[in-house]
């Protein structure tokens, strides 16, 4: 069993279109890595030298991984990571 991850529509050209795709990790740095593995060029898309973009916001089972560990959040089979590029409006 591996971790799903939903893809926003910006960056299913990533995914060839894909709204989510499955990839495994201990960590959700781990996870990236393998999502980077199968897609590649989504990790920069979502990662930078200082960790999370600062316009992506990335939840684990509905709750904001920067308030669970960043990067070292740990994940586990079953588990849904939802990327959600931030909007901003006017």
């Amino acid at each position: 069993m591996a971790i799903e991850v939903r893809i926003p529509t910006i960056l299913r050209t990533y995914t060839d279109g894909a709204k989510a795709v499955e990839a495994k990790g201990a960590t959700l740095e781990e996870l990236i890595g393998d999502l980077e593995t199968q897609h590649p060029g989504l990790k920069a898309r979502l990662v930078d030298d200082g960790g999370l973009r600062r316009f992506v916001n990335v939840y684990l089972n509905d709750e904001d991984v920067r308030f669970l560990g960043g990067l070292e959040t740990p994940v586990s089979d079953g588990d849904t990571v939802t990327v959600l590029p931030a909007v901003a409006g006017g």
